[in-house]
């Protein structure tokens, strides 16, 4: 789906922006006048900014900071050009950006070049993913304290309850998903269907599949970017937080995943229902990298709420076939379509390191023809499984003495994630619940 280009007459402001290792937007405004040296990559923006903690603060020990003289990058603009900003109106453009050196090679701590890395190393092996993402989010009502599902403009109450599937509660929020229909058609989103959820406030929304990875997670990007600002121009929040409400469903950022080689053909399917010897190898792959890639699906303080047994989120380690207890589940239907889903990644996720997790897990499991276990049968949650990592704390230890890590991600982006992952542990441990999902809300 192609993108409603701005009129560059209409604009009074442009923002180059770019994703940090948290998915947060960092940005600066710009005039229109600058535009020629924006395309031409002549912008710039400390090394360092990628590499802020939650709060937007420095990574106090980071080598990006003083050691180096906190050194510029020079951002270029990413294939998607100059793109509108639906939340503002037409005097707004916004211009998606990657951090490069100043010689021009690629920034080894931008998540955008981490994820273009593994999939130039699928395509030196003539395969291209093909990858699609699910997204779940809340809308909240922030404006009296604890947060609580927005007043339902049809029926002027809130929704406590389970909504699964409701008619009713989509139909009641109509001109929020309006707008984010038309928002994502002028971003160039392939947006598909949209389901409420069964949290309070919940909605899902899928985004189609394609075999661009790298426009799949800038779709992801900005759809979560997108939901946030349009959500407040119409009077509520809406947040990808992993667990926003103790007692209610978490957001996951499921991502389904197959390859197809030079001519076209899916390598997972070999004609049965089963799948190929490389659609096995592949979830060997994942399996094997899964514990230590943790930190990468469940990035934040509150994303461990959401891994709990019988949440409807895995916790074992193991594959299933139309089984969504398992965190890998290979979905039902046609042959030539055969696939996985990964369903450990939480919606606060990076969807840029979410997808180079997933596919470099593939990678590594193609390569060292990695067998995953027998497909696990039954209820998940009640079986004796090798187990997700299920602190932050675990997670960022085996994030960062990972034996496997180094074969997917650049040391640098592994060195700088796991600083700030540990600055955040230490200078959040404080705060409340609620004073975390505050701090967490417009970010993620």
């Amino acid at each position: 789906m192609a993108a409603t280009h701005p009129d560059p007459e209409l604009l009074r402001q442009i923002r180059i922006v770019i994703p940090d290792l948290n998915g947060v937007a960092r940005a600066k405004r710009m005039s229109p006048q600058a535009l020629p040296k924006l395309m031409a990559g002549q912008a710039k923006m400390p090394l360092s900014a990628l590499n802020l903690d939650i709060r937007g603060n420095d990574i106090e020990d980071s080598p990006l900071l003083f050691d180096t003289g906190d050194a510029d990058g020079f951002l270029r603009p990413t294939a998607r050009g100059l793109l509108p900003m639906p939340w503002i109106g037409p005097e707004a453009a916004m211009l998606p950006m990657a951090m490069h050196r100043e010689d021009g090679t690629p920034f080894g701590g931008d998540a955008r070049h981490a994820l273009e890395a593994v999939v130039n190393r699928l395509a030196a092996r003539g395969l291209t993913a093909v990858t699609a993402t699910e997204l779940e989010f809340y809308l909240i009502d922030d404006s009296e304290g604890p947060f609580q599902p927005p007043v339902s403009p049809s029926t002027g109450r809130r929704g406590w309850g389970a909504a699964t599937l409701s008619m009713q509660v989509m139909d009641a929020f109509n001109a929020f998903f309006d707008a984010l229909y038309e928002g994502c058609e002028a971003l160039g989103i392939d947006a598909d269907t949209a389901t409420s959820e069964a949290g309070p406030g919940q909605f899902e929304i899928n985004l189609n599949h394609g075999t661009d990875a790298l426009r799949m997670a800038d779709d992801t990007w900005l759809f979560k970017l997108l939901v946030r600002r349009l959500a407040r121009a119409h009077g509520f929040a809406a947040s990808f937080m992993a667990k926003p409400y103790p007692d209610a469903s978490g957001s996951g950022l499921h991502v389904h995943a197959s390859l197809l080689d030079r001519d076209g053909r899916n390598i997972f399917d070999d004609g049965t229902p089963q799948g190929s010897d490389a659609l096995r190898h592949a979830i060997g792959g994942v399996l094997a990298t899964m514990a230590d890639a943790t930190l990468i699906f469940a990035p934040h303080a509150g994303s461990y709420d959401r891994l709990v047994p019988g949440a409807h989120a895995p916790t074992g380690i193991g594959w299933a076939y139309e089984n969504r207890t398992a965190s890998i589940r290979v979905p039902n239907g046609p042959n030539a379509a055969r696939r996985f889903e990964h369903r450990v990644p939480g919606g606060d996720a990076n969807p840029y390191l979410v997808l180079a997790a997933i596919l470099g897990g593939m990678e590594l499991g193609l390569t060292d023809q990695i067998a995953p276990p027998a497909p696990l049968v039954g209820n998940a949650y009640a079986q004796d499984l090798p187990q997700i990592p299920e602190s932050w704390e675990m997670a960022v230890d085996r994030f960062s003495t990972s034996t496997l890590m180094p074969r997917i991600f650049p040391d640098r982006l592994i060195d700088n994630f796991t600083r700030t992952k540990r600055q955040e542990i230490a200078e959040l441990a404080a705060l409340s619940p609620q004073d975390l999902a505050t701090l967490y809300l417009d970010s993620l």
